[in-house]
């Protein structure tokens, strides 16, 4: 089976919920998603609604993945810019896919279709990620297509004595 993509989904209380428990159980697998393990709902609850603020204001946009039973199994934020100068790129962020549906090439459908999404936003050239060192995660986003751009040693303090690199992404889409 495969994941069923939507691009600006309709915000309902189970794709708020669905979102929020993807994104605690990502994390708590270990995922480079903003948080380190163990975390609750509650503790990622206030960065979704930060999210879903952009989205209210439009500045962010969603792509939701769902599996066959209808559950939120992958997602992607797509932040537009909003500085004059860098508004023909955006951001992709909160890239994560449900480790039970991890191994099955679910992250390369959710990265061609967060790409295929970005092409219909009007004047984006291209689209920039940050990854956390260490995880093997820009060997994964290079072969979708991304290449390294930047490295920042040591940016992300993921816990005391365990410093990674940030990781600048590009994928020019023209």
């Amino acid at each position: 089976m495969s994941l069923t993509f939507t691009f600006d989904p309709p915000v309902t209380p189970d794709l708020r919920d669905g979102v929020l428990d993807l994104w605690t159980d990502v994390s708590n697998a270990g995922g480079s998603v903003g948080f380190v393990p163990p975390v609750t709902r509650e503790d990622i609850r206030p960065e979704l609604v930060r999210h879903m603020v952009g989205m209210a204001e439009g500045r962010t946009r969603l792509l939701v993945g769902h599996d066959e039973t209808g559950q939120v199994a992958a997602t992607a934020f797509l932040a537009l810019n909003t500085h004059r100068l860098m508004t023909h790129w955006l951001w992709f962020y909160t890239v994560m896919v449900h480790p039970r549906h991890q191994g099955r090439g679910y992250g390369r459908d959710l990265m061609a279709a967060a790409a295929d999404a970005a092409r219909t936003v009007p004047g984006i050239e291209a689209i920039r990620l940050t990854c956390r060192g260490g995880l093997g995660l820009e060997r994964f986003y290079e072969s979708c297509g991304y290449k390294e751009v930047g490295r920042v040693p040591g940016a992300i303090r993921v816990a005391p004595g365990d410093d990674r690199d940030d990781v600048f992404m590009l994928l020019p889409l023209t």
